[in-house]
Order: structure tokens, then C-alpha cells, then sequence
């Protein structure tokens, strides 16, 4: 294809073409068949990365971690206990210590200007693992994800339901703008997405044959749908004060079989985990508790049915993940 994007940082999905995504995407799909057929593939043997995180996540640890060794990295690890950032030491200045000793930042936390800020002062190629605004690592995994179910990217029917203005909404209406998706944020007219970020989408989309479209009504939302996407309805670290008026804003839009039933025959439906589907964990025994549901942003009928490839999404994060950093560093 053509494209190099060493000493690239990989911040938001803005700053990428449109060739530049899918030449990830098929880099993940490259690096799939490498680990399932036990090749090795150790090609970035030598290098160090370091993994900032201020907000702790399974799969985007793990996605990084097995992705540095598979590469032959080495692998550093710093949760908000085991780094001075911010606190004794500014993130400039802990952004040129990191440059010096590191061949790239994977950040996952609250601020986009933090991590914009790292790959400013380091000089090296800096991840974004997600920050408040954007989570640009999980749209190649999910891109990768609807090429594999249904064959195809461009022209693909994309409904995401809940709130829409969070790191997820933004990120999945941008990165469909860029490949030519048609994308729907089904939510409540509270929580669509920032109207400068619509407007730039509605432009992109233009350029690539999709569109955007924001409506409150779920069943002009889920019509004819290819892919039903959900996130949870709280993100980590908002106040659990926050919970009581989410749900009341968002609990019509909870993706159940009849969502399902209403989109088409061969839809899928995915979601980036964690999810609440049912109460086997402490946080859904509270919400239980306290509310009266037993699920949340989705049911646990359609969570554990054959529409669901959320494993599958899960999975596609490492390989994916794989193809930035090689893609940025080799």
C-alpha cells in the first residue's frame, strides 16, 4: 500500500487517512494469521515500551502486554502507584525522562491533552489506550471484527446504542466517517455527541461515501441494521452519583431482542467490555441493590447469543494492537 507510519504517535483517529486505518487493519489481520499458526514473529527484539496507566482495564493491558512479547519487547508496567506523573513530576518532564529510556508510551487514562502532551515532549511514538474523548486502539480491533463476520467495511449499516458522547460514540462516529460506514447514534438527545465532532464526521463521511445520523428513536435506529453496538453506562471513574440519572436516561435503550429482531437477519451484535448483562459481578449486585435490574446496556439473552461476537471483538484487541506498534516503531 505504500504506507509508513513509523514514528507516528496513534492519539485520536483524526489524525489518520482513511488507507492509513485500513493498512492497520490489514496488518492485524496479518499478524492473526502469524499467532494462529504459531510463527514467531519477535521482529521489534531490542526495544522497551512502557504501559502508563491512571485507569486499569483487562483487555487493554493484556492486548499490549502479550502484543510487546509476541514482538520480542520489553515490557514495562506503571499503574497510578508505580510512576511521579503529575504528582512530583510533571508530564513534560516525565514525558522527556520516558523518551530517553523507552521506544514508545502507551497511555490509558482521563485527558486527551495528557496524552497529547506525551508524544509532544517525548519525541517517541505514544498510544492512546483511551483517555475521556477517544479510544482509537479499539476501533482497529472492531473494524477488524465486522470485516471478519460480514466481509466487508464500506457500506456497512452502524447503529451504537446508549450514550453516545462518551469515548466510544466519538471514536466509532470517526472512524466510520473515515471507511465509509453509515453510523447511528441512537441515544437520547442529552448524550449525542459534541456538535463540532458531528459536523467534522458529516464532512469526512462525505469524502468516503458514508453518513451520520443522530436520532432518539430506537426503532428508526435499529432499522436494517448490519452491526448493533453498546458500551456500558457509566465509565470508570464518574461518580457513582452518576448512575441513578444515566439509567434513567438510557435504560430504553438497552439492546434486547428486539432491537435485535428489528435490525437484519445476519446483524451482529458487539460491545468493547466490560459489560453489565447480568449480576455476577460486585458493581452489577449494587446496581441490582439499589435500582432493581438485573441487566443493563444489554441483555444477557442476546450477550450470549450466536449474534454476539464480543469474544471474538475482545480478542481482535491484541492482534490489533500488535499492528500499531509494529506499524509505529518497526
Amino acid at each position: 500500500m505504500g504506507i509508513n507510519l513509523r514514528g507516528r504517535s496513534f492519539l485520536k483517529l483524526l489524525d489518520y487517512t482513511a488507507e492509513e486505518i485500513e493498512y492497520l487493519i490489514a496488518l492485524s489481520e496479518d499478524f492473526k494469521n502469524l499467532k494462529r499458526m504459531g510463527t514467531p514473529h519477535n521482529y521489534l527484539q531490542g526495544k522497551n515500551i512502557v504501559l502508563l496507566f491512571e485507569k486499569t482495564s483487562t483487555r487493554t493491558r493484556c492486548s499490549f502486554e502479550v502484543a510487546g512479547h509476541d514482538l520480542g519487547l520489553g515490557v514495562t508496567y506503571l499503574d497510578p502507584a508505580g510512576s511521579q506523573m503529575g504528582k512530583k513530576e510533571s508530564i513534560k518532564d516525565t514525558a522527556r525522562v520516558l523518551g530517553r529510556m523507552f521506544d514508545g508510551i502507551e497511555y490509558r487514562g482521563y485527558s486527551q491533552e495528557l496524552v497529547e502532551d506525551l508524544a509532544k515532549y517525548s519525541k517517541i511514538p505514544v498510544w492512546n489506550g483511551l483517555t475521556d474523548d477517544f479510544h482509537p486502539t479499539q476501533m482497529i480491533a472492531d473494524m477488524l471484527t465486522i470485516k471478519e463476520k460480514l466481509g466487508k467495511v464500506k457500506g456497512v449499516n452502524f447503529t451504537y446504542m446508549g450514550d453516545a458522547r462518551n469515548n466510544m460514540g466519538n471514536s466509532l462516529m470517526v472512524v466510520c466517517a473515515k471507511l465509509g460506514l453509515h453510523f447511528t447514534a441512537c441515544a437520547p438527545k442529552e448524550l449525542f455527541p459534541e456538535e463540532w465532532l458531528v459536523e467534522e464526521c458529516k464532512e469526512i463521511a462525505k469524502k468516503s461515501g458514508g453518513s451520520i445520523r443522530l436520532t432518539e428513536d430506537i426503532d428508526e435506529g435499529t432499522k436494517d441494521a448490519d452491526v448493533i453496538y453498546t458500551d456500558i453506562w457509566v465509565s470508570m471513574g464518574e461518580p457513582d452519583e452518576v448512575w441513578e440519572t444515566r439509567i434513567n436516561l438510557l435504560k430504553k435503550y438497552q439492546v434486547n431482542k428486539a432491537a435485535m429482531k428489528n435490525a437484519k437477519k445476519t446483524a451482529i451484535f458487539m460491545h468493547c467490555l466490560p459489560s453489565f448483562h447480568d449480576t455476577e459481578t460486585e458493581i452489577a449486585k449494587q446496581i441490582e441493590k439499589k435500582f432493581g435490574l438485573t441487566e443493563m446496556e444489554v441483555t444477557n439473552e442476546v450477550f450470549e447469543s450466536d449474534q454476539s461476537v464480543v469474544f471474538d471483538e475482545a480478542e481482535n484487541r491484541m492482534h490489533s494492537i500488535k499492528a500499531i506498534i509494529y506499524a509505529t516503531l518497526c
